[in-house]
Formats: C-alpha cells, sequence, structure tokens
C-alpha cells in the first residue's frame, strides 16, 4: 500500500471524477508493467563498450601495422642490433593514440540518450488502490491516475481529468515558447488536441491538476521523438569517408607491395629474415604512420580558430564538412535576426497607419481595445528579484505590451478570467476578462485566423459589418506591412454572455486594427549571405512567419535576390510526395514559410537526395532528428535545448548565422589544408621507399633503413604537417563553389605531385647523398658494406639528412599552393617556422649524438654532406612553381 494522502487537498470537478477514475490497483499496475514494459527511453540495442573499444585497434589500417610492428618485433629479437625493437615500441604506440581517440569519439556521441532521458521527471505521484502516493516514474503505466502540480515534468502522456489554471510549456516537444492552457472540456470530447492532452516530457508552469495515463516509454510522442533521434544516422561526414578512403588504399598497396618485395628478395637469393626486412620497410614507408594523430591535431587546431569566431565544434569531422555544405538550412528569429521585437506602425481602418509616436488628437479618435487586446491579451509573466522585477515571454507580447503602455498609460486592464491558447494550429491567443459580470474577449493573432471569425470591423470608433471591401483593404494593409518585413498581428474584441465558454467565446468578433512589429536583421547577416552566394551556397529560410514577411525579411538580409523566389508553406508541402518536394526544392530561392519544426527532417532528407551537402540549424527537442540527419547539426547556443546541443555537430555561442559563414570558410581551408598535408607525407614515401626497390632489383647497398623511416614520419615531419594543418584559409576560399561529394582527397593530380614530381627530386637528392658519402669514403662498388660499418652508417644518415633537407622545400611549396612567392606568406606562419627548426634540431641530434647513433643507426657526417641537399630543395621548389604556373595557364 502506498503512503497517504489527503485527497481533498486535490483538485477535482464538479461532477467527481474520483467516482469514475478511481486510479489502479498494485496487481492491475504489475499486470501493465508487464504488458507495457517500464515507462523510460530503451536505449537501442548497442554494441558493448569493450567489443567497441576492440574495433578501434582491428580495423584494415591497424591490421597492416599490427603486422608490420610484428615483423618488427620478430627481426629485433633476432638481430638486436638492427633497432627493430623500436621500431616496433613506436608503432604499437600510434596504434594505441588513434584508437583511443576514436572511440572517445564514438562514446561521446552516445550522451545523446542520456540526456533525453533526464528531461522525464523521476517520481511522481499516482492514486493506487485507492489513496495516494509516490511512486518512480519508470512505474507509471497506462491506467494510472498521475496528479500534477506547478513545476511538476509531466512523466507520460495522458487525457487530463480535472484542473484548475493549468498552462503547460511544450517547447521541448513543439518548438513553441507560449505555454499552453489546458482544457478539461477537449478532454471530456476525447479531442486529441494539446489543449486537452500532456505529453510526457513537457511542464506544468502554472495549476494543477489530474490526468490519466495512455501512453508510456517509447509510446509516448516524446518517445517517438527520441526513437526518431536514435534511428536517424547522418551520413559519413565527407573528411571521415574520405580518410578511411585514403587509409584503405595506401594501407592495401603497401601490404601489396611489401608481400611483393618479400617475393622479389626471395627469388633474388635473399634469406627469410632479409626478405621479411625489406617487406617491413616498404610497408613502413608507404604507410602514413602519423596521418591519423596528424589529421586529429590539424581539425582540432582549426576547432580552436572557429570557437574564436564564436562555433564550438563538438565532433571534428564537422569542421570539414561544414567546408563542403551546398545548403544551410536556417531558422529566422535570432538567427537572421536580432530577436528584437518592437513595434513600428499600428493600422486603425478609418485612420490609417500610425507611427509609435502618434499625436495625444490622433490616438483620441483609437477605440481603445485596440491597446487594451496589445496590454492584456497575452503570456507575459512578471518575475520579481531583490531589487527589480522583469518581463518574461515572448519578445514580440514584451514589444506590444511596452508599445501599448506608452500610447495609452491610463489604461487598466480588467482582471483575467479564462484564456483559450494560441498554437500553432489556431494561430490566435484568447483571453476572458471580467467587466460588469460580462466577459470581455480579446483576441489576438494571424489576420487569416481572425477573419473567419468577425462580423464587424471598427472603423474609427463604429463599427461596421466585415463585408469584402473591409476584408480586402485589411489584407492589403497586411501585405503591405510584410513586404517591409514587418511581422503582422490582428486584435479583435467582443462583450460575451454569461456562461460562455471555449470557442462560443470567439464567435462574432469585433476587428479593432492591426499592429507591425519589426525584428531588425543582425547587422552582419547581408555581409554574411553576400559570402555564401558567392561561395556557390544556397541558403534555404525556415521560418513559421507570414510568407510575405519571410520573403521580406530574406530580401533585406539578401537571401533573395530574384524577382520570384519559390515560396512554399508547410501546409503545401504536407500534401506534396517526396518526388515532388525534390523537383520543387531545384528553385535557387527557397523560402519556405507556416512551417512546423517537425517538418525540417523531411527537407534535410529531400536535400540530400538531391545530391547536397546540407547543413542545418535547430534548438529545440523537435529538431534533434533533423540535426542528427543532417551533414553538420548546428544547434543554437543562447536559445537552444541541451539535447539539440548533443546531438549537433556545431554549437553557435552567438546564434548568429554570420557565424556559420565564417565557419565554412574555416572548414574549406581545412581540406586545402589537409590536401598540402597530405602533399607533404606522400612526397617523403618515394624517398622512403626507392632504396628497398634499388637493393632488391640492382643490389645498390640499402640507402635507409627502416628505423630511420620512422624518423622521418614520426619525427622531423610530424610539426611541420601540423604547420600546414594551421594555415588560416587563403585568399579567395569563399568565391569558389561547394567542393562535389564526389571530389577526392587523394586524387590523381595529387599522386602525380607527390610520387612523380616532388619524389622523384627528393629521392634524386637521398641517393646522391648516399653515393657522395660512399664514394668520399673510398667505397667499392660490390664490396660488402655490413650495416654496422661506420662509412654505411654515414652514408645512410646523409641520405636521411637530405629528405630532412628537401622536406624543407617541399613544405613551403606545400603551403604556398597556388599563391605568389611572398616573403610575408613565407614566415608568417609560426608552427611551421618552429617546425623547420625543430626538424633541423631533431636532425642533428640524431646525427651527432650518441643516444641517436644507438637508437637510429646514424653516425656523424661532415658539413658539406648536409649541403648536397640544398640545391635539390632549390630545385623541387623551382619545379612545383614552375608546375603551378603551367597550370593556371591551361
Amino acid at each position: 500500500m502506498l503512503p497517504g494522502r489527503d485527497a481533498a487537498d486535490l483538485p477535482h470537478t464538479p461532477n467527481g471524477p474520483e467516482a469514475v477514475h478511481v486510479g489502479l490497483t498494485s496487481e492491475d499496475a504489475r499486470r501493465r508493467r508487464s504488458e507495457f514494459g517500464p515507462n523510460r527511453l530503451e536505449p537501442p540495442a548497442s554494441t558493448p563498450l569493450t567489443v567497441r573499444f576492440a574495433r578501434e585497434f582491428t580495423h584494415l589500417f591497424a591490421v597492416v601495422l599490427w603486422i608490420a610492428a610484428a615483423l618488427a618485433l620478430f627481426i629485433g629479437f633476432r638481430d638486436p642490433a638492427s633497432g627493430m625493437t623500436t621500431l616496433s615500441v613506436a608503432i604499437v604506440g600510434v596504434i594505441f593514440v588513434n584508437g583511443v581517440f576514436s572511440f572517445w569519439q564514438e562514446y561521446r556521441a552516445d550522451r545523446a540518450l542520456r540526456l533525453l532521458e533526464e528531461l522525464l521527471p523521476r517520481r511522481v505521484t499516482v492514486l493506487r488502490d485507492g489513496s495516494y502516493g509516490t511512486i518512480d516514474a519508470t512505474e507509471v503505466v497506462p491506467g494510472d491516475l498521475v496528479v500534477l502540480e506547478a513545476g511538476d515534468r509531466v512523466p507520460a502522456d495522458g487525457t487530463l481529468v480535472d484542473g484548475v489554471g493549468m498552462r503547460v510549456d511544450t517547447s521541448t516537444l513543439t518548438g513553441e515558447a507560449i505555454p499552453v492552457f489546458l482544457s478539461v472540456d477537449r478532454a471530456q470530447k476525447h479531442d486529441d488536441d494539446s489543449t486537452g492532452m500532456l505529453f510526457a516530457g513537457t511542464v506544468l508552469v502554472a495549476g494543477r491538476g489530474r490526468m490519466v495515463v495512455t501512453a508510456t516509454g517509447k509510446a509516448t510522442r516524446f518517445g517517438h521523438i527520441a526513437g526518431l533521434a536514435q534511428s536517424t544516422k547522418g551520413r559519413g561526414s565527407p573528411l571521415k569517408l574520405e580518410i578511411q578512403r585514403v587509409s584503405r588504399t595506401i594501407t592495401l598497396m603497401s601490404l601489396a607491395l611489401g608481400v611483393v618485395f618479400v617475393v622479389v628478395g626471395r627469388l633474388r637469393g635473399l634469406g627469410w629474415a632479409e626478405s621479411a626486412l625489406f617487406g617491413i620497410g616498404i610497408i613502413v614507408a608507404n604507410v602514413p604512420e602519423g596521418l591519423l594523430p596528424t589529421v586529429t591535431l590539424a581539425l582540432a587546431m582549426a576547432s580552436q580558430r572557429m570557437a574564436k569566431r564564436n562555433a564550438l565544434i563538438r565532433h571534428l569531422p564537422a569542421v570539414e564538412a561544414l567546408g563542403s555544405a551546398s545548403v544551410i538550412c536556417t531558422d529566422k528569429t535570432g538567427t537572421l535576426t536580432l530577436n528584437r521585437m518592437h513595434v513600428e506602425h499600428w493600422f486603425v481602418p478609418g485612420l490609417g497607419e500610425l507611427g509609435q509616436g502618434a499625436a495625444d488628437t490622433v490616438l483620441a479618435r483609437v477605440d481603445p481595445h485596440l491597446f487594451l487586446c496589445a496590454l492584456a491579451c497575452h503570456d507575459l509573466r512578471e518575475v520579481r528579484s531583490l531589487d527589480k522585477t522583469e518581463t518574461c515571454g515572448d519578445p514580440m507580447e514584451i514589444a506590444l505590451v511596452f508599445a501599448a503602455r506608452q500610447l495609452a498609460p491610463n489604461l487598466v486592464p480588467p482582471v483575467r478570467t479564462d484564456e483559450i491558447p494560441f498554437d500553432t494550429k489556431r494561430r490566435r491567443l484568447t483571453t476572458v476578462h471580467d467587466v460588469n459580470g460580462k466577459p470581455l474577449v480579446l483576441v489576438k493573432g494571424a489576420l487569416e485566423a481572425l477573419l473567419p471569425l468577425a462580423r464587424a470591423v471598427v472603423v474609427g470608433r463604429e463599427e461596421h459589418p466585415l463585408d469584402a471591401s473591409l476584408s480586402k483593404m485589411l489584407e492589403d494593409q497586411e501585405r503591405s506591412f510584410g513586404e517591409r518585413g514587418l511581422r503582422v498581428l490582428a486584435f479583435a474584441a467582443r462583450t460575451g454572455e454569461p456562461g460562455e465558454t471555449g470557442e462560443a467565446l470567439e464567435r462574432g468578433l469585433v476587428i479593432v486594427g492591426l499592429a507591425a512589429l519589426r525584428d531588425p536583421p543582425r547587422p552582419e547577416v547581408p555581409r554574411a549571405m553576400q559570402v555564401c552566394h558567392d561561395a556557390g551556397i544556397r541558403v534555404i529560410m525556415i521560418t513559421g512567419d507570414h510568407p510575405v514577411t519571410a520573403v521580406a525579411i530574406a530580401r533585406e538580409v539578401g537571401m533573395v535576390r530574384g524577382a520570384h523566389p519559390l515560396v512554399l508553406t508547410g501546409s503545401e508541402i504536407a500534401e506534396m510526395s517526396d518526388v515532388a518536394l525534390q523537383l520543387a526544392l531545384d528553385a535557387r530561392e527557397v523560402v519556405l514559410s507556416r512551417m512546423a519544426p517537425e517538418a525540417k527532417m523531411r527537407i534535410v532528407l529531400a536535400l540530400q537526395r538531391k545530391g547536397e551537402v546540407v547543413a542545418v540549424t535547430g534548438d529545440g527537442v523537435n529538431d534533434a532528428p533533423a540535426l542528427r540527419a543532417a551533414d553538420v547539426g548546428i544547434a543554437m547556443g543562447k536559445s537552444g535545448s541541451d539535447v539539440a546541443r548533443e546531438v549537433a555537430d556545431i554549437v553557435l555561442l552567438d546564434d548568429n548565422f554570420a557565424t556559420i559563414a565564417a565557419a565554412i570558410e574555416e572548414g574549406r581551408g581545412v581540406f586545402a589544408n589537409l590536401r598540402k598535408f597530405l602533399t607533404y607525407i606522400l612526397t617523403s614515401n618515394v624517398p622512403e621507399a626507392l632504396p628497398f626497390l634499388a637493393f632488391v632489383l640492382f643490389r645498390v647497398p640499402l640507402a635507409l633503413t627502416v628505423v630511420q623511416i620512422l624518423a622521418i614520419d614520426l619525427g622531423t615531419d610530424i610539426v611541420p604537417a601540423l604547420g600546414l594543418g594551421a594555415e588560416p584559409p587563403v585568399e579567395g576560399t569563399m568565391n569558389l563553389p561547394p567542393r562535389p561529394r564526389s571530389e577526392r582527397l587523394l586524387d590523381a593530380p595529387t599522386l602525380i605531385r607527390a610520387y612523380l614530381l616532388l619524389g622523384t627530386v627528393e629521392a634524386a637528392a637521398g641517393f646522391a647523398a648516399f653515393l657522395w658519402v660512399l664514394r668520399e669514403g673510398g667505397y667499392r662498388w660490390g664490396t660488402a658494406l655490413p650495416a654496422h660499418d661506420p662509412l654505411y652508417r654515414s652514408a645512410t644518415t646523409a641520405t636521411f639528412v637530405a629528405i630532412v633537407v628537401t622536406q624543407i622545400a617541399n613544405v613551403f611549396a606545400c603551403k604556398l599552393g597556388q599563391q605568389r612567392v611572398r616573403f610575408a606568406d613565407v614566415v608568417r606562419n609560426r608552427v611551421i617556422l618552429a617546425g623547420v627548426a625543430l626538424e633541423l634540431g631533431l636532425s642533428a641530434f640524431l646525427v651527432y649524438s650518441s643516444l641517436g647513433h644507438r637508437l637510429f643507426g646514424t653516425a656523424p657526417i661532415p658539413a658539406t654532406a648536409w649541403l648536397i641537399g640544398v640545391p635539390f630543395g632549390a630545385l623541387l621548389f623551382g619545379v612545383d612553381r614552375l608546375r603551378k604556373a603551367i597550370a593556371e595557364r591551361a
């Protein structure tokens, strides 16, 4: 038996619903719980953490490195002087860093579901076995009679039984900030309407009452949205897919070459150990061990730059994915505009347009019901602190109250006795006030929602029957305001009869005027919109505003430039098939108005089917599926819900559209930088691999050891490569069209440039240095040259140094890209300069320190050997500039 509670303290209807709704027995509750399950959001079937963690160390890229590490360890045991044990440990370290980072990123993505669950309450009051008591929210079952008070979060979907002054905040589901008034009448009519139903996850902000539970857990409307967000899988980011493809291509190629070299070595008479050594050498030379950690660090540095521009990156691949965006679906209020409403004009039939500063003589001729509607018909609330009272609520209603107080300071609103709340279907708010025992009905809303309910219009101070000419006058005035980018509200009033309730209160309204409000566009948005136009990015506005107002704002910010943009309303889209919607979105300029937030996901999916890379903004729980489905989900940092921010890839700290444009520029720069970085690291693969080929095919002494290759790939090359990742976007980045989703990071021109052009020059430098040292040391061709011979070690060290020197020239060649050679550009990137200094310092350490000699098999070389790579570096830089000049002329 649950602990008792005095039923007299609970709300009840005069008809005594206690007799009808007696709650459940404990036995009924147990039976229903076994049938319907616990009242919670069941997580989807997931792979155990241990298995997911292990997967990060068993994909193809990791497997190839594991094989190389195992073979290196085996050879290290056989020949401790070879340095292969050190190589094995280093490769394992690379696998570990990559795996841990990838696992952490995936683990963080699962937190969205936990945030959804936290929106449901923990304890609730129910009627069981004839008495009231509290139970855990997960124990609630269909049929339970649940008691709710102001501040409670609704635990399940249910029908209102009785209540007093109940208003519920449904913003977590609908995105609508105005609380909904709950009506017992609608519930008793079994009307599936938000005014008679309560939904899981919403919050009772005023009043108290009881409901009968109709759905729990995943069967609730909240559970449906959560399930949709869970089941919706966004497409892999372009960068993630491309890095996977690059890694797969290079590792498979490296593995194949390694096997071929083992076979060739055996055919050339080498033993298994030597053949395996050269196979590992080819694998290590071609697999870019530093690719994944360097890409990660480059993305992290780009995300830091974006954070300085108010874009917080939650998932690193989204940095580049945003740079690939071809369409942005954006909200209007607060994103394109400041969300700071003010009344700019009033329209009074018979008097025309009145400015906010209208003269007293004119105001005296205005029906006072116009200002009374603005002053009293709202859902604002006063919040008192220690030193002040603040009005909280919809910025539009705050603006109306402020304007009405200015123009009619002596007007005192009568006491409110009832209301019919605003919702997106009704598109109007009705409040009822007591005036000398009779109800005064005040209505505010969209003109098209009020006209069908009106019988008359106040012209001056006289009522005139509503006819076609008066309707046209009001509609023309609304259109005129809308074309100026103003949001228009109509006001109506009537004196009702005692006892009238519900919809009867809204019959026979008298329209008293219009108010036109402006939400100024953010001043930086037009420039950002121009940037998007220049970059070939389409921007689609999704708003709940009137179509005329939406188009006017779109023109004001520069989103719409043509004479006839495509304007679709939510009702029109609802009637379209997926194919028709997809065809309609071919239009270059699109404005979507009167849109319900849940329609966003359908728009996103239609655009993706067209091959677009879609970025979408959102702020509510109901936006979570669209944010997850989009290529890049962008949540609002100020106005967004926790769930929206958790599901999104990027959070705008200032809710500003201009921040999106700035982030796109950074994202485009990331892709360009990664291509520079990839060119840089692939170039050194050629001088690292050719010595093994020359040894096996032509019996040339091995010019570079495997451990020295590792010293280049994971030592001297890392910081300069990071410097390339830290490059800011080059001038003109946003004058190019979006990168096609099919464009490859590792394309044919990049491979030709890295392997056939730049790599060939570096290989020539390495061989030249190697052969010069051998000749200076008196080496005779064909004589044995043991691995521990000081001359051999000096020769391989010279090869290592020549590659380092030419890589310095290569990093500046890659940095400049298509830019002109200017000293300021060369020295601007301090990370590259620091990387070059570190590269030279580390090389000197390996060449002249005893520790370097022991670990990497190096030996001291004369200063002249360092200079051999200089002319080849100059040649590399010059050849690359010549290639760029030819490409520009082609």
